[in-house]
Formats: C-alpha cells, sequence, structure tokens
C-alpha cells in the first residue's frame, strides 16, 4: 500500500514549521546525566506532551520514581504513553523515542551554541545537541501525526507512543514500567510490532535498517588516598599520588589498537560463522566512510570487513574520562586526593552484564594490589544492558524495506549497530513482538560528539520514511 502522494506534499510545504518545531526542541538543554539540567528535561517532556495532545493523542505521564545522581536524591524524568486509534482491524504499532540528550558545552569545541539550533544553508546541516539524537526522529512522528491530522487522512495503523527521558543515563525506570504494563487490558496490549529510530546509517549516502545492537557495561574507578588535596612541591614523591595509579590502572585495559586486555572476555564473545562473515563484505561501506565520520584518517585497519566487525559484532572498551583531576585552563600544581575514571565496554552476543562484570571486576582489584599502594579502590557498575539481535525477514523489516525504496530510490542495507539502546531488548523480551531500528540520520551525524547535526534532508525524508512505514505495515501481511 503506498502512501497517499498528498503525505508527501504536505511534507515538503512544511518544512520550515517541522525545522521551526526542532529548533523549540533543541533549544531545552534536556540533559539528564547532570543534576543542574534535571528541570530542563521535565520542561522537555511536557513539550512532547503538548505536541502529542494538539494532535489528538492521549496521553499520560508516569512517574517512575527517585534516584541518586551527583550525590543528591532526584525526581527521574517521566515515561510519556501515548496512544491514538483502536481499531481491532488494524495493526497497532508501538513507537519508542527518548527526548533526554547528551551535555554539550560551547567550550567542549563547538562552532555554535549547542542548545540553538543552527541551519547552514549551504550544507543543509541543522546543527545542535539532540537534532539527530533523538529529538529529530521524535519530531518525524509528530510530523507524520500532524500530516494525517491537517490532511484529514485516517492513520493505516493503531499509534502506541513511548517516550523516555533517561535514555542517555541508563534508562532507569522503564524497563519495570514496561514490563508492569504487559498483559490483557494493559498498556502494552495488543502491539504487534515495534519500531524505534534512534541510530544512525552506516554512511552518508545508503539507508539502512538494523536488526542488532551491542549492549553496554559503564564502569567507574575511584582511587582514594589523602585526605584532601595537595601541594605537589610539599608532597611530590613523599606519598602515594591517586591519579598515578589510576593512570597505570587504566592503561591495563586496552592496547592502542584496540584489543582489550582483560583476560576472559574474549571467551564470551559468539563465534563468527563464514553466513555472518559475508553480511560484512557486502555491506555499502569504506575506510574512507569511517573517517569522513571520524574526521581523521585514524581507521584501526585498512579491512572494511574488519572495521565493520570492531563495531558490530566484537566487544569494545573505551576510555572516557577522569573525575576529580584539574582540567581547567592554566597551571594548577594539584595532587588531587581522589580521581575517578570512567571507561565503557560494549556488549556482543553471548556477553551480559553479569557475566562481563564477573571478570572485569576481579582483574580490576588483581592489577589494583600489583601496584603496591597504600592507596584505595572502589569500583561501581553504573549502568549496563545486553546486547539485543532481531530477524531482518520478519514482516515487520519487509514493510521498513519497501518504505525505505520508495522513499530513497534504494535498498537499505542490514546492518547491526555499535551502540546501545537497552530499552530494545526490553521491548522485544517482554512483548515478545519483532522490533525494528529504523534510522533517520546519517553516519556522520556526529551524536554525543561535537557539533552533532542532522541533514535537513535526512529530517524531511526521515519524516517521510517514518510515515511511508506505517502505510506499508497496513499492507502487509503478517
Amino acid at each position: 500500500m503506498a502512501a497517499p502522494p498528498q503525505l508527501y506534499e504536505y511534507i515538503d510545504q512544511h518544512q520550515s514549521e517541522f525545522i521551526d518545531r526542532l529548533a523549540k526542541a533543541v533549544a531545552i538543554p534536556s540533559v539528564s546525566g547532570d543534576a543542574t539540567y534535571r528541570k530542563h528535561v521535565f520542561e522537555m517532556a511536557e513539550f512532547v506532551v503538548q505536541e502529542l495532545e494538539a494532535l489528538g493523542v492521549k496521553t499520560r505521564k508516569v512517574d517512575l520514581g527517585k534516584h541518586m545522581l551527583d550525590g543528591q536524591e532526584i525526581e527521574l524524568p517521566p515515561a510519556i504513553l501515548g496512544w491514538i486509534g483502536d481499531d481491532k482491524k488494524k495493526k497497532t504499532v508501538q513507537l519508542y523515542a527518548h527526548y533526554d540528550v547528551q551535555p554539550a558545552l560551547l567550550s567542549d569545541g563547538w562552532d555554535h551554541e549547542p542548545f540553538k539550533l543552527t541551519h547552514d544553508e549551504k550544507t543543509g546541516r541543522l546543527y545542535g545537541r539532540g537534532s539527530s539524537d533523538d529529538k529529530g526522529p521524535l519530531l518525524g512522528w509528530i510530523n507524520v501525526l500532524e500530516a494525517h491530522v491537517k490532511l484529514g487522512l485516517e492513520l493505516p495503523v493503531n499509534l502506541k507512543f513511548c517516550f523516555e527521558g533517561m535514555e542517555e543515563s541508563g534508562s532507569e525506570g522503564l524497563d519495570d514500567l514496561i514490563k508492569a504494563e504487559v498483559g490483557p487490558g494493559k498498556f502494552f496490549d495488543g502491539v504487534d510490532c515495534v519500531c524505534i529510530s534512534d541510530n544512525y546509517w552506516l554512511n552518508d549516502r545508503t539507508p539502512c535498517l538494523t536488526y542488532g545492537l551491542r549492549g553496554i557495561s559503564y564502569y567507574k574507578v575511584t582511587v582514594t588516598g589523602p585526605a584532601r588535596d595537595l601541594h605537589s612541591g610539599v608532597f611530590g614523591n613523599t606519598v602515594h599520588e591517586p591519579m598515578t595509579d589510576l593512570i597505570l590502572l587504566l592503561s591495563k585495559l586496552v592496547k592502542p589498537s584496540g584489543e582489550i586486555l582483560i583476560p576472559g572476555l574474549s571467551e564470551l564473545v559468539a563465534p563468527l560463522t563464514d553466513e555472518e562473515k559475508a553480511r560484512y563484505d557486502v555491506l555499502d561501506y569504506s575506510i574512507a566512510d569511517i573517517e569522513h565520520s571520524a574526521g581523521a584518517p585514524v581507521a584501526l585497519s585498512s579491512d572494511k570487513s574488519t572495521v565493520l566487525m570492531g563495531r558490530m559484532r566484537y566487544p569494545s572498551l573505551s576510555l572516557h574520562g577522569i573525575e576529580g583531576a584539574f582540567s581547567a585552563p592554566g597551571a594548577k600544581t594539584v595532587i588531587p586526593a581522589k580521581v575517578s575514571g570512567k571507561f565503557s565496554i560494549r556488549l556482543v552476543p553471548n556477553m551480559t552484564p553479569e557475566n562481563v562484570d564477573r571478570v572485569v571486576l576481579k582483574y580490576l582489584n588483581d592489577e589494583f594490589g600489583r601496584l603496591g599502594t597504600k592507596n584505595k579502590l572502589e569500583l561501581e557498575n553504573l549502568h549496563g544492558g545486553k546486547p539485543w539481535v532481531a530477524d531482518p525477514n520478519h514482516w515487520n523489516y519487509v514493510a521498513a524495506r519497501k518504505a525505505t525504496e520508495a522513499v530513497y530510490q534504494k535498498t537499505p542495507d542490514y546492518t547491526r549497530e555499535g551502540g546501545s539502546i537497552p530499552v530494545t531488548l526490553t521491548f522485544a523480551e517482554a512483548l515478545g513482538v519483532n522490533v525494528l531500528l529504523l534510522p533517520m540520520g546519517r553516519g556522520d551525524d556526529g551524536a554525543h560528539s561535537t557539533n552533532e547535526k542532522l541533514d535537513k534532508g535526512n529530517y524531511i525524508n526521515g519524516t517521510k520514511l517514518l510515515g511511508t512505514y506505517l502505510w506499508e505495515i497496513a499492507a502487509i501481511s503478517k
């Protein structure tokens, strides 16, 4: 069932209004990982609710309780549940997106204010934190809904919405909510499939459908020693320094080649088959693509399949930062009394946060013991999620392929993604239905990085794609 031509016409005619909507969303700094921004996450939740309700969606904001952040107990942002349509003859599609974002400061290296959408007319790029991850895709669904409402077009499917404000910080509280709302008469009752738009193309030219995600285990390694920060001229070479211990410990995690040094981790990884290896060989991808996305010629290998497997089907370990260390401009001669290093491991089948924890925590404790230091070590797993793989031959994916071909005139690549969206596996296991990842953005969007952007073409065509997908879902046989 092709999408009605007037749907495309409406989207084309209202590009400016859709960009304005995105600008309003980007202007709300809904950073979930910093307590000082929590009021803005709530503000963003209210913005989303108002947009949905203005188009006839019934909504419910669900209180997820409280949690500890930055040493204080604060309210979790609400989950937004919404629904429109209850026709038993139609399929019901569950949509997911998140309205929180990663931190961003102009001083991080942004060329524009991160929370002000900047439209580069020459390139068509829309710069701003959350433009691609995940406010653009979230608003894409609202744009689609608006087009149907304003045109008087009946939606081809029933829609349910689940939007959260903690995805960038471990989706706290959401798993319990989803599991509690499964069953006869509950919110997720009757859902036929799930669609998530929270990932990206492999490159800047070929759309893709994603059927797998890596999981994550995120660690905080804290070393404490003196009772307070010390003067290096007085105490240097006289006391055990926490920063020295931490740097040595972090250096024992991963090689510059990407090889993880923790014994026992590789044994947890499912073996590679010839059939799976062949999938990576045929993807439209090159070393130039990864280096274009990274902005420098820094790929770990010159072999395309090796790089793709490093991103999609093998684990990775990345060092993210050190908390408590001097980082301001100038030359402060301080010995920090307490420092915390943060790193994460991206998980693949058959790894789980539990079996990875056992290996990682033992290794860190053993290596710290070998330092011969009098300082103290504390290890924390801040959050984790299991990897996920779906059936790409399911009718949900067939509908998405047809929609992609209709909008982009290209057959999409089928990919597994290197990032983590823990709720994907929760939906799959709790609802017992197929979950599809249908990306809007390109591989060079820079999500989580400075100068995050969403190309105008991807925003507008991505909105068409989401709308066309709904019509293809309505037409396809289960």
